[in-house]
């Protein structure tokens, strides 16, 4: 029973993370193709939610990991793709957990 209340929660909160990071990707992904363009109106508040959340685990991951340089100006962050993947085996591990039932 409580473990599959607390597998639940921990799938939940990696599900809405994963998502959270998605959204980090599409907003760092605008600001590649446009480098102009900033976020205003309704826009400007979700983009600080989605910068707050993730800066400090991408930080800690970029001082550890620096990206990955494959010439001028272009670099894969390998920082966000190992914090992608910890999110996706969280969640799974979640799901494990939830199935377990006791």
């Amino acid at each position: 029973m409580i473990s599959q209340w607390l597998g639940g929660a921990i799938a939940l909160l990696a599900g809405l993370y994963m998502l959270v990071l998605i959204a980090r990707m599409i907003f760092d992904w605008i600001r590649f193709f446009s480098p102009l363009w900033r976020p205003s109106g309704i826009i400007l508040p979700i983009a600080n939610l989605v910068y707050a959340l993730t800066d400090p685990p991408l930080s800690f991951l970029r001082r550890i990991i620096p990206p990955l340089r494959l010439g001028g100006n272009v670099a894969i962050d390998l920082g966000f793709m190992i914090l992608f993947l910890a999110t996706i085996i969280v969640e799974n591990l979640g799901v494990f957990v939830r199935s377990l039932g006791f």
